[in-house]
């Protein structure tokens, strides 16, 4: 029952992703209504506008939630080649900031063919996997063995919760071109783990 569940993780997530995407265009559709979607609900059966033909909701949804944690991720990353206290966490920093840069413009890309906007729906919100503004600014005041810490561990969730819901999409999406740069992702935090794994291996050894 628990790998069942486990299994239905992602796709929970997508599906929520969905609701309040569908939740924030039909508020802010209202006339005199302000958009402020990152303290209300979204509303009950709201769907999502129609968009080019080939992609079903999950596809915008997975697209919509990959740019908003990709944006956040890039403000972690460019805080590790900055501040990493060790080569090795500046150098993997700095190598994962142009990799998930071309993703997010990859990412953006595919949006724009759906015809949907370009305006992020999940800005205020801190979704699972995503560094939130308070760890990165604990990561802004760490130095050093602390701030490599903190930094794997924000950056090892993003990559865990990034593949989760990328293996979502390659399973319910729609659009061929979306499934296959959700394939690509995944491929891609497989190598990633590797990194981290390897750099947490060799912290420990110290």
């Amino acid at each position: 029952m628990r790998h069942g569940l486990a299994a239905l993780a992602p796709l929970l997530v997508l599906g929520a992703a969905v609701a309040l995407v569908g939740g924030c265009l039909a508020r802010s559709a209202e006339p005199g209504s302000p958009d402020r979607h990152a303290s209300h609900p979204p509303a009950a059966g709201a769907v999502l506008p129609a968009t080019a033909a080939g992609f079903n909701a999950t596809d915008t949804a997975w697209l919509q939630l990959m740019i908003a944690m990709e944006e956040r991720a890039l403000l972690l990353l460019d805080l590790g080649a900055g501040r990493g206290g060790s080569p090795a966490v500046r150098g993997l920093a700095g190598r994962l900031r142009q990799a998930h840069a071309a993703e997010l413009r990859r990412l953006r890309a595919e949006l724009g063919r759906t015809g949907l906007p370009a305006r992020n729906p999940h800005e205020g919100h801190d979704m699972p996997g995503m560094a939130t503004p308070d760890e990165l600014a604990a990561l802004g005041a760490a130095t050093g063995g602390a701030f490599d810490r903190l930094f794997l561990t924000r950056l090892r969730a993003h990559v865990e919760q990034t593949a989760l819901v990328s293996r979502s999409e390659q399973v319910s999406g729609a659009d061929r071109a979306t499934r296959d740069l959700a394939a690509a992702i995944v491929r891609s935090r497989t190598a990633e783990r590797g990194l981290l794994t390897e750099i947490e291996i060799r912290r420990e050894r110290v």
